[in-house]
């Protein structure tokens, strides 16, 4: 069964979010297929500890006005890796390096990408916004 209505529209926000303070290589994928406790994950990366935490906060805020809140937060404190979980979605912001490094897209490989508006998919590492 594909991800609900309300994750995909949890999952666009999450991902508009992102791309608005510039975070790159964002991805959605549809994981309810593999996962009962979510329907979708979203990655994507910052190129800095104060950059990944700015993202989780318009994250935060963006899902917020749409009703959602988040069940569960960890790493933010470290500004790394931050998973939030907002229950249909499950949001993964992630350092440059530690994207490349855990290579989440090549874990869930098998799962459906979800399919982001053009202005949602973050500036490709090594370019600039504008390009």
């Amino acid at each position: 069964m594909p991800a609900s209505d309300r994750a995909v529209e949890l999952t666009v926000a999450a991902a508009r979010a992102a791309a608005d303070l510039k975070a790159q290589e964002i991805i959605a994928l549809d994981v309810s297929g593999q996962l009962v406790l979510t329907d979708a994950f979203v990655i994507a990366s910052g190129t800095n500890e104060r950059q990944v935490g700015a993202i989780v906060d318009a994250v935060e805020e963006s899902l917020h006005k749409l009703g959602a809140k988040p069940l569960r937060r960890e790493g933010k404190q470290e500004g790394r890796w931050v998973l939030i979980d907002f229950g249909d979605v499950v949001v993964h912001v992630q350092h440059a390096e530690d994207r490349v490094y855990y290579a989440l897209e090549r874990l869930w490989k098998d799962c459906p990408v979800i399919e982001l508006p053009a202005d949602v998919h973050g500036t490709p590492e090594g370019a600039e916004a504008g390009e």
